[in-house]
């Protein structure tokens, strides 16, 4: 392997090579936009363009493309080569500044939520200066946002850079309230620390239900699981190890900031841990992270699963989005400083973001519904859907030391006056972090939970982004025109924690105990799925707040809720179909064989033998028939729902259907060809069971 510092970002068209090969004027020009978010200018597209082409040129790229984020959850990319045909009959190569600025791919067969008819197929790609080009197979890939013919955001990154710009926007007002004016702009920066599982690739290929859903829709519990807690950061298999070296070399090549690796608690489930950054980036580098990761496992015989609930019984797989806000002159506005205005200032973003989360609780929970994460918030380790806050003990004292006007029994005892008295100073992990809590601040951050492994990390950090971005807003108006600074802000963060205290929870998030107090004592919101969730996003106040901050224009926010519903519902049918084709032509089949095997060693033995009682061959054979009887009626009522559905024209109405009926049927389905497994010799059951691929890589 080459040395990893001439190994990272050699496939990236970063700062050091920008510097490197283009004229000072540009390259000045180029990080102003990139730093503070400015206009670009087009006259120095044509040049940054050339640049861009000889150097992918010599790097071996013979292709570009646009390379975007759809509505789909995954990213597009339509290759256009660099040749251009010359008058003597050759080509050359040519990229120019109105090819890197805009693209025109058709937009027809990407999801719009009613945002264009069918025939208006034209859509507009367009150049994101603030994240960086690179090279993946041979083609340089433009980082771009996507919108249709009429302006309207058909992608991800676009509502995220929005969000960003929102925040920035309101927290420069707080900061020059402070008296900064050093700083130019705020950035949220982000971590997302991504879980995956792996499993041999011969085993995939002979499960329909993980080639065509991504999940295990059948399989009986093997006899060890992840009890022993025997895999959380054990020793990785070589087959593992190998394609972790692997997948940090294309990483690192891409500059992503590829930094920590482990096994997770369930067997065969794995853990990929980034340096955060900025998180417009940190979005691109996580999409380009799925993609490679499942491409790595291929080289190795392995298949990477993505989905959030592979496999029954075990943990299911999450992403922990590790949120920060940031200066341009590097300071990070979550930690605690050592001067009362510091501490204020700190406390200050810090209630901003508690009354974000507790007022737009909806919109975070929202932000990670997908059908695959339905399975997973709740079960085994992962998060509850119930959103909540954990501070820890220190933090929590204090503000309740500043909501009472009481001496803060810690470090030093005395009244909190915010600007008047020093704050004690935070170590960076004063206590323990909490696992069970889908919002967690860990010292300097915040780790959001919720997200699911399959998620792009935009939408959660959108809602996130425009959340706070409305709490800083409120108080910057406030602030703004108060006669006494001090006394207005004591007053405000007083008031914020005492209206918002209910959100704040440091306690055991597994517990059922803590959803009947959160939902019945405290007024939390419990979303369980996402036809639950979805609907939250068209209440006026979203509405209002979304638009205000130009974040989502109203159109876009429908369309967003039509695509996601519209995308849960056919995810469910695809699996329901899954299961049908399963059941008829795999499990029945293999189970009628093998009692029909066990019908004629019975006859055979009581042919040889007519005393032979022949208990085991006689219960198997009636359970195994018993069985057969009650998979065909479960299927035949699962058939049913499935039909009905085909008729329920409304998405919202369908949603509801398969959350109340089609899921149902489903689990019902599946308990019965789960106990069939149980009672069936390995030998007939047609496809790999879980001891196979939780334990086959090796």
């Amino acid at each position: 392997m080459e040395k990893v510092p001439e190994l990272f970002g050699s496939m990236v068209f970063n700062d050091s090579v920008m510097r490197e090969r283009l004229p000072k004027d540009t390259y000045k020009a180029l990080r102003r936009t990139m730093a503070l978010g400015k206009h670009l200018d087009p006259a120095i597209a044509g040049v940054v363009a050339n640049a861009m082409k000889d150097w992918a040129l010599e790097k071996g790229a013979t292709h570009y493309t646009h390379w975007f984020q759809p509505l789909t959850g995954i990213t597009a990319e339509k290759h256009d080569s660099f040749i251009t045909p010359a008058p003597d009959g050759r080509v050359i190569m040519e990229f120019s500044g109105k090819e890197l600025i805009k693209g025109e791919p058709d937009a027809s067969s990407f999801p719009s939520g009613g945002l264009r008819a069918t025939f208006e197929a034209r859509g507009y790609t367009a150049w994101d200066p603030t994240s960086y080009a690179f090279i993946k197979d041979k083609t340089l890939c433009i980082p771009t946002a996507f919108c249709s013919y009429g302006g309207e955001a058909l992608d991800k990154k676009t509502p995220l850079l929005r969000s960003m710009e929102a925040l920035n926007k309101q927290a420069l007002r707080i900061l020059r309230l402070f008296g900064n004016t050093d700083v130019k702009c705020v950035r949220t920066s982000v971590g997302p620390e991504q879980e995956y599982f792996l499993v041999d690739k011969d085993m995939y290929e002979k499960r329909k239900d993980l080639m065509f859903t991504g999940r295990t829709l059948f399989g009986a519990k093997p006899p060890k699981g992840q009890e022993l807690d025997d895999h959380y950061f054990g020793v990785i298999p070589p087959r593992v190890a190998a394609y972790m070296a692997d997948l940090n070399e294309e990483l690192w090549k891409l500059g992503i900031l590829a930094k920590t690796e482990h096994n997770e608690v369930a067997p065969a489930q794995h853990e990929l841990a980034p340096i955060y950054t900025t998180t417009n980036i940190a979005t691109d580098h996580n999409q380009l992270t799925m993609e490679i990761m499942q491409k790595v496992a291929l080289r190795h015989g392995l298949v990477c699963l993505l989905h959030e609930k592979p496999f029954a019984g075990v943990n299911g797989s999450g992403k922990h989005n590790n949120w920060s806000m940031a200066t341009d002159t590097g300071v990070n506005l979550l930690t605690p400083g050592d001067t009362p205005y510091e501490n204020a200032q700190f406390l200050l973003f810090l209630c901003a973001v508690i009354k974000a989360v507790d007022d737009y609780q909806d919109l975070l929970r929202l932000s990670v519904a997908t059908a695959g994460n339905d399975h997973r918030l709740g079960a085994n380790e992962a998060p509850p859907a119930v959103v909540s806050m954990f501070l820890g003990d220190e933090l929590t004292a204090v503000l309740d030391a500043i909501e009472k006007d009481a001496p803060y029994s810690g470090s030093e005892k005395t009244v909190m006056k915010l600007g008047v008295h020093v704050l004690p100073r935070f170590t960076r992990d004063n206590t323990d972090r909490n696992r069970t809590s889908p919002f967690a601040f860990t010292g300097n951050k915040f780790e959001f939970r919720m997200l699911g492994s399959s998620n792009s990390i935009a939408c959660a950090n959108i809602m996130l982004n425009a959340a706070v971005a409305e709490s800083l807003k409120v108080y910057a108006d406030r602030l703004e025109k108060a006669d006494d600074f001090e006394a207005a802000l004591h007053d405000m963060i007083k008031k914020t924690i005492k209206d918002h205290k209910r959100i704040i929870f440091n306690g055991n998030g597994y517990d059922e105990g803590w959803i009947t107090e959160a939902t019945e004592k405290r007024g939390l919101l419990n979303l369980r799925t996402t036809p639950d969730a979805l609907p939250c996003i068209l209440e006026k106040k979203n509405v209002d707040m979304l638009t205000s901050h130009k974040v989502f224009t109203e159109a876009e926010i429908h369309s967003r809720y039509e695509i996601t519903l519209e995308n849960y519902c056919k995810t469910v049918n695809i699996e329901a179909l899954t299961m049908l084709d399963m059941v008829h032509k795999e499990i029945l089949p293999a189970v009628e064989s093998y009692t029909r095997t066990l019908a004629d060693t019975l006859l055979a033995k009581k042919a040889a033998v007519a005393e032979l009682a022949c208990k085991h061959e006689t219960a198997t054979i009636a359970r195994l028939s018993q069985l057969t009887d009650e998979i065909a009626t479960a299927a035949d009522a699962l058939h049913g729902a499935v039909m009905k559905l085909k008729t329920v024209t409304d998405v919202t109405k369908a949603s509801e259907m398969i959350r109340d009926t089609v899921l149902q049927k489903m689990a019902e389905l599946r308990v019965v060809c789960d106990e069939a497994e149980t009672l069936t010799a390995e030998s007939f059951w047609p496809y790999p069971t879980y001891d196979a691929l939780l334990f086959g890589v090796k």
